[in-house]
């Protein structure tokens, strides 16, 4: 029988959308709510510490935050031809990360899905992930739409 995990993470990034034509094209920040939902069978290994379990809560946790929210924890993402790019650079020397897209909170999503799909466990697949930019606005992503 498949049953689904959800574990919920929290973290603090600035941004700012180069070109937005409202006050997002400024630098500012969000805490993030990351929460990530697993869908796999239960472990039927009695005698083993992982019996019962699709993955133990702890494992997601320590997988998770090392590879997405360690990243972004405290970081200013921008675009990587972002008219801050060399201001921003002269006054911090850390946590700015430039990317490739624009970074909605859609498109940091797809990048965080990307991140967390690449080295999980064969008997555990990536169900669903929820990013929530504020307390009413989110973006989410179901595995079932994108196949």
């Amino acid at each position: 029988m498949k049953i689904r995990l959800t574990k919920e993470f929290d973290f603090e990034m600035a941004h700012a959308l180069d070109g937005h034509d409202g006050k997002c094209h400024n630098i500012h920040g969000h805490t993030y709510e990351l929460s990530v939902t697993f869908l796999g069978e239960p472990i039927n290994d009695p005698g083993t510490p992982k019996d019962g379990m699709v993955i133990d809560f702890a494992d997601i946790k320590t997988y998770v935050k090392k590879r997405v929210v360690d990243v972004y924890d405290h970081a200013l993402v921008l675009r990587k031809d972002s008219r801050f790019k060399g201001v921003i650079d002269q006054k911090m020397n850390q946590r700015v990360m430039y990317k490739d897209y624009q970074p909605t909170c859609e498109n940091l999503l797809i990048e965080m899905i990307n991140i967390i799909k690449s080295g999980m466990p064969e008997h555990i697949y990536l169900h669903s992930a929820r990013l929530r930019e504020t307390n009413t606005s989110y973006a989410e992503w179901f595995a079932s739409d994108n196949e």
